[in-house]
């Protein structure tokens, strides 16, 4: 059925490469209409940290970044096929999206995160950009309870929104982290207005407060946002030019049509398993991800490749290591936990079902997701591996779900826990047993690790000796804030899963963010960013915010390429 709607641009997808496609859009003065599937907006970047790498942003007092320093960065950290006019265009035009969405009214601030290899040329630790908390009663009461919020891993006590710098504090159990706690906590009951519409914390944070930002200019904007609304199929003319959508809308099936432009920032196929055998070395379970449950499942890849799009980069997902805990109260319902920084904390090992170490477990979580695919490939005893630790990392760390003792003591563990989702022994021969790996392969590692703390110098992969696995380690432990002794009783092991942020790769895509076809050919009227398309940094994850700056970055190109090919044609002017 064609209702005989009709928008200058059609976006499929409220993500962050949606929200800022519909801004510039819109800021060009075209007429924009978002579509989503889902009850709530915001996509996978609204439960996301909400950070976004940009090089050479030139916000903040320091502005000592240059593209050449980026260029030799980029240069030293990617491998395998990479499109250089499309990794040109994003070191170019990230800065510009940059200043516009600050010029647009979104507050930006660069973050003290380094680099993911920053041992190697040109790697800094100012290039991840976040937005501070967002008041998102601004929105509008109407729409404030209706973007989709952060996942309870991230809230204190399942209920209270909190910022990186909170987060990190209470992860680290800095000096004062019971004070940060608490501030929380009030700041949550003192809202009374708030608590009046819904239990919701007004306190955007993370990626909540991006989207939230971003989307309160959205709106000013004019544009229209259309929930639970699912693509079914993209329209072409006779000439095979993409003219608008088929969407669905519980069940009732409609066209709308796009004068300029569809663009499809509708995200990756994490969570269509059929995709995932298809593309993926080493497949794993759509459930290991830990982007929002049954969400992104490539439809737009799926429309895409009907008209001959072709695809780039889908070996590869945004790797981090998860874990799996039932949900509080509903034991027979899962949560995906992150461990993302847990895997390289001090009084810990990794090992694969040898017993054996695979990877410098600091490293950055992509890379170690990339590791537990090497080695599962190499060994066919990996993913899941195992996190094995000891009482001082229990106390003080948490391992995925798990909390420190302060949180969650052992007798508020629930018993179904045990020897299932957590083992937990004596000694380090009996946990072993209990896990299913080598006694005296798991006996050695540990024995090494211990020896490694010793020396602060881990011979095997260098754990700890660079400033990104340092960042996330305990500074209070020496010589090396990365490694401690695993001596102390009990001893504990949890399965870790090779999770995922989302998939690299996707559409093939150009420069100018158009969908190229089979032949190499832009697709006319139709364009892809954010995982939805191919990233442009190929199998490499260089820093915080990799997935969500290139998502803004190529949302802006499309909408500024639209409105370019708009004005031609309205002027008589034929687009190249």
């Amino acid at each position: 059925m064609n209702t005989g709607e009709t928008f200058d641009v059609v976006v499929v997808g409220s993500g962050a490469a949606g929200a800022m496609t519909a801004l510039r859009a819109a800021e060009n003065g075209l007429s924009v209409l978002i579509i989503e599937k889902a009850h709530k907006f915001g996509g996978t970047s609204a439960t996301s940290g909400g950070v976004m790498w940009i090089p050479n942003h030139g916000l903040g007092e320091s502005n000592e970044d240059s593209r050449e320093q980026v260029m030799d960065y980029l240069a030293s950290v990617t491998s395998g096929p990479v499109n250089p006019e499309k990794l040109n265009a994003y070191v170019d035009q990230a800065p510009e999206m940059a200043y516009y969405l600050k010029a647009s009214g979104v507050e930006l601030i660069p973050a003290a995160w380094p680099d993911y290899f920053p041992d190697k040329p040109g790697a800094r630790a100012d290039r991840s950009v976040v937005c501070p908390t967002y008041d998102g009663r601004r929105l509008g009461d109407d729409r404030y309870s209706l973007m989709r919020e952060q996942f309870n891993r991230f809230k204190l006590f399942n209920r209270y929104a909190m910022d990186l710098t909170e987060t990190f504090s209470l992860m680290m159990q800095n000096k004062g982290w019971r004070r940060v706690a608490a501030n929380v906590i009030r700041r949550y009951w003192m809202d009374r207005s708030t608590r009046k519409v819904s239990h919701r914390d007004r306190r955007f944070t993370q990626g909540a407060a991006l989207i939230g930002a971003v989307y309160e200019q959205v709106f000013k904007r004019g544009v229209q946002l259309r929930m639970e609304t699912k693509l079914e199929h993209l329209v072409i003319d006779a000439g095979g030019k993409v003219t608008g959508v088929e969407v669905s809308n519980f069940g009732r099936k409609y066209t709308i049509t796009a004068q300029h432009g569809v663009v499809l920032g509708s995200g990756g196929f994490e969570w269509n398993q059929e995709l995932r055998d298809r593309f993926y070395p080493v497949p794993g379970l759509t459930r290991y991800s830990s982007t929002p449950e049954d969400g992104n499942r490539g439809e737009g890849l799926i429309a895409a490749e009907k008209l001959g799009a072709a695809t780039e980069h889908t070996g590869e997902g945004w790797w981090i290591p998860t874990m799996t805990l039932p949900m509080p109260k509903s034991s027979n319902f899962h949560e995906i936990h992150q461990a993302a920084f847990d895997v390289g904390r001090p009084w810990s090992v990794c090992v694969n079902r040898k017993g054996v170490r695979f990877v410098d477990e600091a490293t950055g979580y992509d890379s170690f997701g990339q590791a537990m695919v090497q080695d599962q490939i190499a060994t066919g005893a990996n993913c899941p591996c195992w996190l094995v630790f000891d009482a001082k990392f229990r106390a003080k760390f948490s391992a995925g779900g798990l909390m420190p003792w302060a949180h969650t003591p052992e007798h508020k563990v629930p018993a179904d826990w045990w020897d299932h989702y957590i083992f937990r022994a004596d000694t380090i021969e009996a946990l072993a047993t209990k896990i299913k790996v080598p006694v005296d392969a798991l006996r050695t590692t540990v024995s090494n690790m211990n020896g490694y703390a010793k020396t602060g110098v881990d011979p095997e992969f260098g754990r700890g000796s660079n400033i990104y696995d340092q960042f996330f380690g305990d500074p209070t432990v020496s010589p090396n804030p990365n490694l401690g002794p695993i001596d102390k009783a009990p001893f504990y092991a949890v399965p870790i899963n090779n999770g995922d942020l989302g998939t690299k790769g996707g559409i093939k895509t150009d420069a100018r963010a158009r969908v190229i076809d089979l032949q190499g050919k832009p697709i006319a009227g139709l364009y892809a960013a954010g995982n939805a398309s191919g990233n442009p940094f190929g199998d490499c994850y260089p820093g915080a915010g990799a997935t969500i700056g290139p998502a803004m970055t190529f949302g802006y190109i499309a909408a500024n390429d639209i409105a370019e090919r708009a004005g031609n044609q309205l002027s008589g002017k034929q687009p190249s």
